[in-house]
């Protein structure tokens, strides 16, 4: 997928979620320039700093939105007392991941490192688990430089959910690396780490 940029008031700011441009490591702008331009963005987009660069997308279509909520929904048991537990969720959370600004679908904390739900804006402590919900506008950003941000911060768990195929692809970081722990598709019941302790039903996701 080749990218499209525009520059606004002097910011570069990839448009459609691609990968890398020629030239983006000699003349990436100030990181304050960046979160300027993000600032005056207008309402009704999603916007984040990946690697010193501005990416700009437009508010999902309705079966992202739906796949994503039903996720949330499904994995409501791990944020109760009761059952498994020990998971604080949250949807489209901004993550502040030392000069990058990242908004997965979901992402989640265990307990034992965010007992308690912060009261703010931007997130500084790295999740446990991400899932992104893949679209065509994303999905190159989603598996490229964002993927390597969460394996940087030690993000243990990192799931793709694709509507468009009906799949799930579910990853654990080794290392420095991610491990892909396997492809389910269509309406499988699994149990993917780190929730392997009830049944995920992805017929769910696909549902219209």
């Amino acid at each position: 997928m080749s990218e499209d940029l525009q520059v606004q008031d002097g910011v570069r700011v990839a448009t459609n979620g691609a990968g890398p441009h020629p030239g983006d490591m000699g003349d990436k702008p100030r990181t304050e320039s960046v979160y300027e331009a993000r600032e005056r963005l207008p309402e009704g987009v999603i916007s984040q700093i990946v690697d010193g660069e501005l990416y700009v997308s437009p508010q999902p279509r309705t079966v992202h939105n739906r796949a994503a909520g039903e996720l949330f929904r499904e994995l409501a048991p791990f944020g109760k007392e009761e059952g498994p537990g020990g998971w604080l969720h949250l949807i489209e959370p901004e993550l502040h991941l030392k000069r990058d600004v990242l908004v997965p679908d979901i992402a989640g904390w265990r307990r034992e490192r965010m007992p308690e739900m912060p009261d703010i804006v931007g997130v500084k402590l790295p999740p446990d688990w991400v899932c992104e919900v893949l679209s065509p506008s994303t999905e190159a950003l989603d598996r490229g430089r964002k993927m390597a941000v969460y394996a940087r911060e030690d993000v243990g768990h990192l799931w793709f959910v694709d509507p468009r195929s009906q799949s799930l692809e579910v990853f654990r970081l080794e290392g420095k690396g991610w491990k892909q722990l396997g492809v389910y598709t269509g309406n499988a019941v699994v149990r993917a780490e780190p929730f392997e302790a009830l049944p995920l039903n992805l017929a769910f996701l696909w549902k219209r």
